[in-house]
């Protein structure tokens, strides 16, 4: 791995616990912004973003989702299936 990557792999990940803060501290609008950063930064490093990045942010509306404020879960059968607000769905298999 070479330096480039590496240093954008940490800021991915740096962006994604900024993403957190802020949406549990009520900046959806920051949190969104910093999503998207993150997501450019792996466009311009041909990287896949993490995949706990990707189950916790929104395709559609790029919000952080954090459970319980803009996002609920709901299980069924062999898989996990998450709303965020804006109505977009995810699904998953358990983990």
């Amino acid at each position: 791995m070479t330096d480039e990557t590496a240093i954008a792999r940490e800021r991915i990940d740096r962006l994604a616990g900024l993403a957190r803060d802020a949406v549990r501290d009520g900046h959806p609008d920051r949190a969104r912004a910093y999503v998207r950063r993150a997501r450019r930064v792996a466009e311009r490093h041909r990287l896949r973003l993490p995949r706990q990045f990707e189950r916790s942010t929104c395709g559609n509306c790029d919000v952080f989702l954090v459970h319980g404020v803009n996002a609920r879960s709901r299980t069924q059968s062999g898989h996990v299936v998450v709303t965020c607000e804006c109505g977009a769905q995810s699904r998953y298999p358990y983990d």
